[in-house]
């Protein structure tokens, strides 16, 4: 009796601890045949983007692994002017381009090409210096009215700068055709025809007018973002990555991170006056490191940009409607076609406040 109580003893012994380390094994994350809710799909992101400081926000990205974190392989591919960047971006040579909004990009899409303006990455806003009408230090001119009949410097036919010479002139009675806009090619153009007086204004931006102002050539009779509200530049997506909503959501993400770790380094303000925020110091050095500028320069250059990235999407609508009035692009476009803030609203939802 004591036998056969002793062997079944070990038979329950034995099939528990059989039972026992069948449970194990299939509680085994190597044996388990559903990948964890957390794992996302690695992505290679190519971003086309110019040495601006608008491009902060993507920097910080980078240098803080922000993207990383995100399992997007973000790279920099960097462009001369801001034109091939929208090309590239339609076709697919890169996922992402971070260039202005301007009539070529309008006339590009017009002509059947595709991309998505998803966020922002540069606006002129009410108290905060980016763009300025500027006049000669000695110009008896005052106010935007006093302007008609004089010649403005632009850099060119159908950019950003041209875009608002034309709304700050109409904001104050006045139309293109009753001054002469003069294209300058470039920002150095502009200066040097502002010093020599070669023209009666020019539309100028962040830290030249902060350096013109300092040389004592020249004085701002008018700041952008003080008449307007425009959105000059954008994070735009390629047709392949925007369809891609996982992976797209998932960048801006780390887009909207970084453009609040901005926002708060280099934004704030205390009494309407901007006084540094948390992090200054390291996101002037980024942006010095990555536009090959000196940090002082940096310092006096950093545009206005949303905390939460948010475009002005209302503002891209404005500006479709003014380039085909001006007849400077081929045609008007559904704004509905090209800009998307359903999947930067998503990210922000999967981000703290």
């Amino acid at each position: 009796m004591k036998k056969a109580s002793l062997f079944a003893l070990t038979a329950v012994l034995f099939i528990t601890t059989a039972l026992a380390g069948c449970g194990n094994k299939e509680a085994a994350p190597g044996n388990s045949t559903e990948s964890p809710k957390t794992q996302t799909e690695a992505v290679s992101v190519e971003i086309g983007m110019l040495k601006l400081a608008s491009s902060a926000p993507l920097f910080i990205g980078l240098e803080k692994g922000f993207f990383q974190e995100e399992n997007i392989d973000a790279k920099a591919k960097w462009f001369d002017a801001a034109q091939p960047i929208a090309v590239a971006t339609a076709g697919g040579s890169v996922d992402v381009g971070a260039t202005g909004i301007t009539a070529s990009l309008y006339n590009m899409v017009a002509g059947g090409q595709k991309l998505v303006i998803v966020a922002d990455k540069g606006r002129e806003q009410e108290g905060y210096s980016s763009t300025a009408l500027m006049v000669p230090s000695d110009s008896p001119v005052k106010a935007i009215e006093e302007l008609k009949g004089k010649k403005i410097g632009i850099t060119q036919t159908g950019s950003t700068y041209h875009y608002m010479a034309g709304r700050l002139l109409e904001k104050h009675g006045l139309t293109l055709k009753d001054v002469q806009l003069v294209p300058l090619n470039s920002i150095k153009g502009l200066m040097e025809s502002l010093k020599s007086k070669q023209v009666d204004a020019v539309m100028l931006n962040e830290p030249n007018i902060t350096a013109v102002v300092k040389e004592g050539y020249g004085k701002v009779i008018a700041q952008v973002g003080d008449e307007i509200e425009y959105q000059t530049s954008g994070i735009f997506f390629s047709p392949k990555l925007a369809g891609n909503q996982d992976a797209a959501v998932r960048f801006l993400k780390a887009y909207a991170k970084a453009t609040r770790y901005y926002y708060d380094a280099v934004l704030t303000k205390k009494d309407g006056k901007l006084v540094p925020g948390a992090n200054y110091d390291e996101v002037v050095k980024i942006v010095a490191k990555y536009t090959d500028q000196p940090e002082e320069v940096v310092k006096q250059g950093l545009p206005y940009i949303d905390r939460d990235g948010k475009l002005l999407a209302e503002d891209i609508k404005t500006q479709v409607e003014w380039y085909a009035k001006e007849k400077l692009i081929d045609k008007a476009i559904d704004t509905q076609e090209i800009v998307n803030t359903a999947l930067l609203d998503e990210a922000l939802s999967k981000l703290e406040k």
